[in-house]
């Protein structure tokens, strides 16, 4: 991704991306399921 686009632009949209996720689990009050445990089962 580094490549195609500036350095920030990919931060901010790595950090976007990790914040819908935690406000996602939040609101719906999971616990983090790491996908690769997930693929292992």
């Amino acid at each position: 991704m580094l490549t195609r686009k500036p350095r920030m632009l990919v931060a901010i949209a790595l950090a976007n991306k990790m914040a819908r996720g935690i406000w996602a689990m939040l609101t719906k009050m999971e616990d983090y399921r790491d996908p690769a445990l997930a693929e292992a089962v």
